[in-house]
């Protein structure tokens, strides 16, 4: 029996932290080692990975058009033009991500799942409407998230509706969630300006999967159409690696800084002892 393909959401607990970015960048992360990749876009009404991909003049149907059979799997998804192991099945503009159904989605990624190694979510945020239809299903989840108290706590409660809210927990199972830090700058953590990477992992309490750095280049990235992997900058390269741990290689995780930050008066805010 062929191995089914692995369902891994992408989500966060607001928008704007580059959950999108994110997902068309592991994407590409992935396929470059030869993982055949579908990505999906579910952030129904929005439509912003079909443009980091490069991807958005070639859209004809789209996942609502699936799910509502006006036409078939196969002439919605769209083949990556520089990552030939990866795919795409872009998201409806016109609809509303009320549209989104469980059965539906179910029924979607059983298809999905033969034929691909890996089907990553790119899922609306953790407080807007259809963000439970992604999760659901999910067999894991990278939470992403900004070094900022207001990101932080709204990634806590996305946590907390992950473990009671989809069908892994329904069933008394846990989905496997870990955390992306992203747009890090050590100089701000370093000033006590930003929260500090053991700042958030030691509110969200669990695992780090990598650490992306605040990089400039990636608003150029984004609006060509290139995902930042395909450059060496510090991004790019924070991406491959977080790409490569998916995969279960052991690789290092760079923080890139090394400063505490001050935790001691975020558990003041957030109750938290010890």
């Amino acid at each position: 029996m062929k191995k089914q393909g692995i369902v891994i959401a992408i989500t966060s607990g607001k928008g704007g932290v580059g959950k999108s970015t994110a997902t068309a960048n592991l994407g590409v992360g992935l396929a470059q080692r030869n993982k055949k990749v579908i990505a999906v876009d579910f952030d129904i009404g929005l439509r912003n990975l079909d443009m980091i991909l490069g991807l958005e003049r070639r859209i004809v149907y789209d996942v609502i058009d699936v799910m509502e059979e006006k036409c078939n799997l196969s002439q919605a998804i769209i083949n990556h033009k520089k990552a030939k192991h990866l795919y795409f099945l872009p998201a409806s503009q016109s609809k509303d991500k009320t549209i989104l159904d469980k059965d539906k989605v179910k029924n979607l990624l059983e298809r999905l799942k033969p034929d691909f190694d890996y089907i990553l979510l790119d899922s609306p945020a953790g407080i807007e409407s259809g963000f439970e239809h992604t999760i659901f299903w999910a067999d894991k989840a990278l939470i992403i998230v900004t070094p900022e108290i207001s990101s932080v706590r709204d990634s806590d409660r996305v946590i907390g509706i992950i473990d009671s809210k989809s069908d892994k927990a329904q069933q008394g199972y846990e989905i496997d969630k870990y955390i992306i830090i992203n747009r890090l700058n050590p100089d701000l953590v370093a000033k006590q300006e930003m929260l500090s990477c053991n700042d958030v992992l030691d509110i969200l309490a669990l695992p780090l999967i990598g650490v992306v750095p605040e990089d400039e280049k990636v608003v150029g990235a984004t609006n060509n159409g290139d995902p930042i992997i395909f450059t060496k900058s510090s991004s790019g390269l924070a991406y491959d690696r977080i790409s490569r741990r998916i995969l279960g290689e052991d690789v290092p995780i760079q923080t890139f800084e090394n400063s505490s930050g001050f935790l001691d008066s975020l558990k003041k805010i957030f109750g938290i002892r010890g």
